[in-house]
């Protein structure tokens, strides 16, 4: 079915389960992050698409469509998965590189339109199996960087710095909880996407620390990596009181829409 290119457009790819004889561990929470994100996104105007448990090529074909469909102003898409640099894995095991879904983007479809990854994987080195971490340890090396593939006008937002893991558990995975509870709060989500960003590493930095015997104390940064050209607002309500009525999610910004920056994230 086509979608109308009257509304912004969000893509949840989500593995929780593995195929059998994959040596990957179920992950823990998956339902209740896609869950909550349909809720909020659908909340503020996007069509949402979930898909689970879907193999490598399934994901590729995915986004080769999704990046040829039409969108009003803003492309979101969420990939969660155990990972490694540069890939996030199937759930036939087998690596999905970063660079080839973001070389998608890169048409005239999504020309101008503000694209926005959010990578929910490890991008380190494994840990030992069972632990809740989205991690494993060998795989095949690439020499096309995910950096250069980006196209213009793209974000991507990894849930941790290279060579470290991204925490989930059975609540859900800290960064895309964050990520949700930031856009329920009052005033969040009427900020400037690489402002909302920086926001959000932020709050998981400073107010997330793991638990337990092994893990316990340890942190994660989310990393920001951005081609943005422009000020994009993909989670504004336009209509109400907010400051930015009338601007979309691509909208250059003129002198009197730029509002005062605070000195501190609050």
């Amino acid at each position: 079915m086509d979608h109308k290119a009257g509304c912004n457009r969000a893509v949840l790819v989500s593995v929780a389960q593995f195929d059998y004889g994959v040596n990957l561990g179920k992950r823990p929470g998956v339902k209740r992050d896609d869950k909550k994100l349909h809720r909020i996104l659908r909340k503020l105007g996007f069509k949402v698409d979930i898909h689970n448990d879907l193999s490598s090529e399934e994901i590729y074909q995915l986004f080769y469509k999704e990046s040829r469909r039409p969108v009003s102003d803003c492309f979101l898409a969420v990939l969660s998965s155990h990972g490694q640099e540069g890939c996030v894995f199937g759930a036939d095991g087998k690596p999905v590189w970063l660079s080839q879904i973001f070389n998608y983007f890169d048409n005239k479809y999504m020309e101008k339109k503000a694209k926005l990854f959010l990578i929910q994987a490890c991008r380190g080195d494994g840990v030992d199996d069972g632990v809740e971490v989205d991690s494993v340890n060998d795989t095949t090396d690439t020499s096309f960087s995910p950096y250069l593939s980006v196209p213009i006008d793209t974000a991507v937002m990894y849930a941790t710095a290279p060579g470290y893991g991204a925490f989930t558990h059975p609540y859900g995975s800290v960064f895309l909880q964050t990520f949700c509870t930031l856009l329920e709060e009052e005033g969040n989500r009427n900020l400037e996407l690489t402002r909302l960003m920086t926001r959000l590493c932020h709050r998981v930095a400073y107010t997330f620390q793991a638990k337990g015997a092994v893990f316990g104390g340890k942190k994660e940064m989310p990393c920001l990596m951005t081609r943005l050209t422009r000020d994009v607002f993909p989670f504004a309500e336009a209509g109400k009181d907010t400051g930015v009525s009338g601007l979309t999610a691509t909208s250059l910004i003129g002198p009197e829409n730029i509002r005062k920056r605070s000195p501190s994230i609050s």
